[in-house]
């Protein structure tokens, strides 16, 4: 899912997104609640038209922002007190208004408010953010219930539902990821999401949280894993069971100049692509690679030009998406004639349709 924080997937237009085959975006909820504001959106009439986009939409809690304030918030059982990284003006999160800010955002998924744990964090501390995630778990789910019914839905949207994830925590713990697993399961989410991973962790750890919680999660409803990660990653969890990823890492790399390709990463400012003619990647055929040479892609680099981010942010993009476009359809492949299915550890080089 292309990451969309403040209303925008960074320098990618809306319509690309479509093109490229974006089936849902993310957008965040502190970001949004501070500039242009929740209240504004609503009365614009949601998200959806806000930015005029006409497929599904994610909105994350804005837990891992606030977790990301470590200087700025105070953390009690009711919810965080933090200070706006714009301005330092003072603000309080509980779970109750994270639901009221995506409820007037109207994204098609919502997320529980959690508390993310940090690496390292000790046994103890791992231990008491669990504890706060779970109540919030609970308050979130229950007043989104409540309230579900003031979500406006504009024009094409009104006949849809708001869904909210559960977020599963417990730091680099199996033990808790499971506990955590098992009570948000108990409270009978629409979808389930593993938070509180890729903030410094091992990715030995990383793994072995997902291989942890994935099997306690039910396989008739979507499971998430958040802000992951590079492309053999992806495809690695996505032939795991994982249904739905995200990730700021394609648009981000590519407004520094790094490229995904077949042939690997691809550091587009480097001198040997001064005067080479080739696409950045020659098997694929996004509306980058169709066009535009690594000689044109540094020099709009090395100029400052944006559109430099721009077209390396479509490729990236093209490229992670096509991943998961082929990883699917070699799962339903699989299903459908039980053939067996190169994994990531085989070797195999993920490439874009």
């Amino acid at each position: 899912m292309p990451v969309g924080t403040a209303g925008t997937v960074k320098a990618v237009p809306q319509d690309v997104l479509e093109s490229l085959g974006a089936e849902i975006i993310l957008g965040n909820t502190y970001h949004l609640y501070l500039r242009p504001g929740h209240e504004a959106i609503r009365r614009l009439g949601g998200l959806h038209k806000f930015i005029s986009w006409p497929r599904a939409m994610l909105t994350d809690s804005g837990g891992f922002q606030v977790y990301s304030l470590t200087q700025l918030r105070k953390v009690s059982d009711e919810g965080v007190h933090f200070r706006s990284h714009l301005d330092g003006s003072s603000h309080f999160f509980t779970p109750e208004h994270s639901m009221d800010v995506q409820i007037a955002l109207g994204a098609d998924i919502a997320m529980a408010f959690d508390e993310c744990t940090e690496y390292p964090a000790d046994r103890d501390r791992a231990r008491e953010s669990l504890r706060l995630t779970m109540n919030w778990a609970r308050r979130s789910l229950d007043h989104l219930r409540a309230h579900q019914n003031e979500v406006v839905w504009h024009d094409e949207f009104e006949n849809r539902t708001q869904s909210l994830f559960g977020i599963v925590q417990g730091g680099v713990y199996t033990d808790l990821r499971r506990e955590s697993a098992e009570r948000l399961v108990e409270m009978d989410f629409d979808g389930y999401a593993i938070g509180g991973l890729s903030v410094g962790e091992p990715r030995e750890a990383t793994l072995e949280v997902i291989s942890e919680v994935l099997p306690l999660l039910p396989t008739n409803k979507p499971r998430y894993v958040m802000g992951v990660g590079y492309p053999g990653e992806i495809e690695q969890y996505a032939r795991m069971g994982v249904d739905m990823m995200d990730c700021v890492l394609p648009t981000r790399a590519a407004r520094h100049g790094l490229l995904f390709t077949s042939e690997g990463r691809m550091n587009i400012k480097n001198k040997q692509y001064a005067e080479d003619q080739n696409p950045p990647d020659p098997i694929c055929s996004c509306m980058v690679c169709s066009r535009y040479s690594r000689a044109y892609l540094r020099h709009l680099m090395h100029a400052g030009e944006s559109l430099g981010g721009t077209l390396n942010s479509i490729h990236n993009l093209a490229y992670y998406i096509g991943i998961m476009q082929r990883v699917r359809a070699q799962l339903l492949s699989h299903r459908d004639e039980n053939s067996p299915i190169p994994t990531a550890a085989s070797g195999t080089n993920p490439t874009p349709h």
